[in-house]
């Protein structure tokens, strides 16, 4: 399965009734990688035959208990000069492939992060991931639920200083682990809590644990202790885990946005200060301009907004916030070309839909008011939204004749 003159890789994962998803996964490495191999942890359904139907190794393990095991098994059986790890979730981008390849190549790589893109994410549309390694005898898996290499690759580096951490600026992942229905059933939040509620058994101030199980409590209301998980965490973190920080600070935000929003200001600016990638940011950057707005700061709120869109084009949510801005300036035909674009690129969205008839009726355009209109209530009946549905046809309906059910 070679993919050209490049140094040996190896898919390495780890899975478990993935039978849905682990075909696209594959598939999507064919002709990449020059071997996959397959861990299955006891799956009940076609997995491990669909693996083995795609070409892979497939190998056996009774759960562990914890994924960095599981991990480090499947990392053992792996034979390539180089290691791409993925999850049955996640697909590799064709056009990432000339990119990766050419930064394998480099004599020093040791490391290289992978920019993920996070479908139907609500507001980071981008993260990124430790993912793709050169085979080294001291780089291994370590944490609880989210295991990582880059405890070892730090260590490594320590030892071996000429070694580099590249990163590729191509996204190189689709991963659509947000999407609603799988977040809705709680599973993945129970796992998480458990994990991270151990993990700071065992390490009180742990920065990461504590990020990750404050914003679970701020998803869950439990604002109080989110802050003082978050805070505990920031004051422990060390300035150059930008990561951990950057996630630190945008709860931080979100957490102080009601109760003290210039201190919440402080924190979205604080995160955007760090050095990472501006799609990185995307979410600070945002809740920020949101933030602005509400302040009665439209000038500063239009510009966040506009690096946003400037940063990451393809992200529709960037778009209608600017939709929502310029609206709000009285820049009308802005904010109608705003909400179009943010249409094009997600025309499933109804309430886009909505705030784009919503201007075009304040613009005087009846006709495609009542076409916006007619588009918002059709996607929310769709959605099983039947309510909400009825109500902006009501609303709507005693401004511009809508003629529907």
């Amino acid at each position: 399965m070679s993919g050209g003159a490049m140094p040996g890789l190896s898919l390495s994962m780890i899975v478990r009734n993935e039978a849905s998803r682990l075909q696209a996964c594959l598939e999507s490495v064919r002709g990449f990688v020059d071997e996959m191999v397959v861990v299955d942890t006891g799956s009940s359904d076609d997995t491990a035959a669909i693996a083995a139907a795609c070409g892979a190794t497939v190998h056996h393990l009774s759960w562990p208990g914890d994924f960095a095991p599981a991990r480090n098994h499947a990392l053992e059986l792996a034979n390539g000069d180089w290691v791409l790890v993925l999850d049955a979730d996640e697909r590799l981008r064709p056009e990432a492939r000339e990119p990766l390849r050419r930064l394998m190549q480099e004599p020093e790589a040791l490391l290289i992060n992978l920019l993920r893109v996070e479908l139907e994410a609500a507001q980071s549309p981008y993260s990124s991931v430790s993912r793709l390694f050169r085979r080294h005898p001291a780089i291994h898996w370590s944490g609880a639920y989210h295991a990582m290499v880059d405890d070892s690759v730090a260590a490594l580096l320590r030892d071996e200083p000429h070694r580099r951490v590249l990163a590729c600026p191509e996204p190189a992942l689709l991963h659509d682990g947000y999407r609603p229905e799988l977040l809705a059933d709680g599973r993945k939040a129970r796992q998480l809590r458990q994990a991270m509620e151990a993990e700071l058994r065992r390490r009180p101030d742990d920065p990461y644990a504590c990020a990750k199980l404050g914003g679970l409590e701020l998803s869950e209301g439990r604002s109080d202790r989110a802050l003082r998980l978050l805070r505990r965490g920031l004051a422990a973190c060390p300035p150059e885990a930008a990561a951990e920080r950057y996630e630190l600070l945008l709860h931080l935000g979100l957490a102080e946005s009601a109760r003290d929003p210039r201190r919440a200001r402080g924190h979205y600016t604080a995160a955007l200060e760090l050095p990472l990638d501006p799609r990185l940011n995307l979410g600070a950057r945002l809740n920020l301009a949101i933030l602005e707005l509400r302040l009665g700061n439209g000038e500063a709120a239009l510009e966040h907004a506009r690096q946003v869109t400037t940063a990451a084009p393809e992200f529709a949510l960037g778009w209608t916030q600017l939709g929502l801005i310029q609206r709000q300036r009285g820049a009308l035909g802005e904010a109608i070309a705003a909400y179009r674009q943010a249409i094009s690129l997600a025309p499933e969205h109804a309430e886009t839909q909505q705030n784009l008839a919503a201007a075009c009726l304040l613009a005087g355009d009846i006709a495609s008011a009542r076409s916006g209109f007619r588009r918002a209530i059709t996607l929310l009946a769709e959605q099983g939204r039947q309510q909400e549905a009825a109500a902006l046809a009501q609303r709507a309906g005693a401004m511009v004749q809508l003629d529907v059910p």
